[in-house]
């Protein structure tokens, strides 16, 4: 295999790897940082980056007047309010927890496209969303799903990271348009941008403004940084050119890879445990997953 058919899996392997690396990232700034100033910071990065990308690969033009509204739709959707679910939610939730719920996301997107686009569905893909929701209340109530309807599992921050994988499904399905409409960076970028002004009113007009930055630690710094420079620029603009040269039916499968990264992870980093019934009941979901988005079913 060359060389040049090679560089798009290791973009997809460095994208997936670097976003389950974000839940961890979050979770460290979250201990001195509050959600607006992290995400503020974050996508004022990602934006500089993806803006420079798109200048350096001679993409760059303006939105015709009637995307405007929609992109900025997009922003709100995709980055503000999405990003404002999981960085809330991550103040309670675990980063493995948050991995695997956010894992069903393809889920919600399939049921979508029944809802939305009257997509046909077979009785596999039922099967797999029993799975998949069978999976995700395992993970969440670790196993004691007695627990959870008592409220003694699961917190405010699990149910805020499970509307994130719906939310994010409503983005995906919008964004569709756009992407036959721009290069997928360009509109990341409008995207990106869009949402980053809508934070600027978050943290300015309801946050803590510019006050906690000056007394944020290196540790703290250096989480964010991460997550502007490669969670939301770098690893934007990988998985973009691997979406570009390789099908969605693959990339999806290395996606699958990201709630193994943040378990790993979580547990070298932050010391959260690794149990049999987190594994199984995310092995429940990727299952799930695959029987809905299986082919010819």
């Amino acid at each position: 295999m060359q060389k040049s058919n090679i560089l798009p899996y290791f973009e997809a392997v460095f994208a997936v790897v670097v976003w389950g690396g974000t839940f961890i990232a979050t979770k460290i700034a979250l201990e001195e940082a509050s959600p607006a100033t992290i995400v503020w910071i974050r996508f004022a990065i990602g934006v500089a980056i993806l803006g420079a990308t798109v200048l350096s690969r001679g993409q760059f033009a303006l939105p015709q007047r009637s995307d405007v509204a929609y992109l900025a739709l997009l922003g709100f959707i995709g980055v503000t309010f999405h990003q404002w679910l999981q960085a809330t939610g991550l103040q309670t939730a675990q980063a493995t927890t948050t991995a695997w719920i956010v894992a069903s996301t393809p889920v919600f997107i399939a049921i979508l496209g029944w809802m939305v686009l009257k997509e046909r569905f077979s009785w596999l893909r039922i099967a797999g969303i029993v799975l998949a929701a069978a999976g995700v209340l395992t993970v969440v109530s670790k196993g004691n799903l007695g627990a959870l309807v008592s409220g003694q599992e699961g917190t405010i921050g699990d149910f805020l990271i499970f509307i994130s994988a719906i939310n994010w499904a409503v983005y995906t399905v919008l964004a569709r348009r756009e992407l036959a409409r721009h290069p997928a960076a360009r509109m990341m970028f409008y995207v990106m941008l869009f949402g980053w002004l809508f934070t600027t009113v978050w943290i300015f007009g309801f946050g803590p403004g510019l006050s906690e930055m000056a007394g944020l630690s290196v540790r703290v710094w250096a989480a964010i940084l991460v997550l502007g420079i490669f969670g939301s620029g770098l690893a934007y603009v990988a998985y973009n050119d691997a979406l570009q040269a390789l099908p969605a039916s693959q990339l999806g499968v290395f996606l699958n890879i990201e709630p193994l990264v943040t378990t790993l992870l979580a547990a070298a980093m932050i010391g959260e445990t690794i149990t049999p019934v987190t594994l199984i009941g995310g092995a429940v979901i990727l299952l799930g997953v695959y029987l809905v988005n299986r082919k010819n079913t």
